[in-house]
């Protein structure tokens, strides 16, 4: 081989190195926001639902729970690690506003265009069903965003200047 070719091949193993961490980092970033965003969207329509709530009111309290749960995830491993109170927060802002964003965006959208996903009961499949796939659907859409951001150094390229490994 000679020398010109072997660098070739050097330079696109160490590029397919760099796209599958890359791709890693930002799989990981994806499924650590939307575990937040799940359990607050989860928590706010089950009680929306039980309450007997209007959808409005039922998917503001969910998004409201997705950004609190999707930063205090965010927050906690920064804040065992010694990082001051504002600088975890700004750290948890920075990396998960976008995403949590667009997989609320997304999950709510295709919570509303289900038919009576929104208004079937707690025990009903459809709702559960629907919950799921709109979370998925919704983490699918974060995941180029996620990507994106973190080759820019944004999102939770952020967070990992703070610790080793979220």
């Amino acid at each position: 081989m000679t020398h010109p070719d072997h660098h070739a091949q050097s330079h696109r193993a160490s590029s397919e190195a760099t796209s599958v961490s890359l791709n890693q980092l930002a799989f990981s970033a994806t499924v650590h926001c939307l575990t937040g965003c799940a359990i607050g969207e989860v928590l706010g329509m089950v009680i929306g639902t039980a309450l007997g709530w209007s959808n409005g009111a039922t998917i503001a309290l969910a998004v409201v729970l997705a950004f609190l749960f999707g930063y205090a995830l965010t927050m906690l491993p920064l804040l065992r690690s010694g990082l001051a109170f504002g600088a975890a927060l700004g750290a948890a802002l920075a990396a998960d506003t976008v995403s949590i964003t667009i997989m609320e965006i997304v999950d709510n959208a295709i919570m509303l265009l289900i038919p009576g996903a929104m208004h079937a009961g707690l025990g009903s499949l459809l709702f559960w069903g629907s919950l799921a796939v709109a979370l998925l659907i919704a983490g699918a859409a974060a995941f180029p965003v996620n990507r994106w951001l973190i080759v820019r150094g944004w999102g939770h390229a952020l967070v990992h200047e703070h610790h080793g490994h979220h």
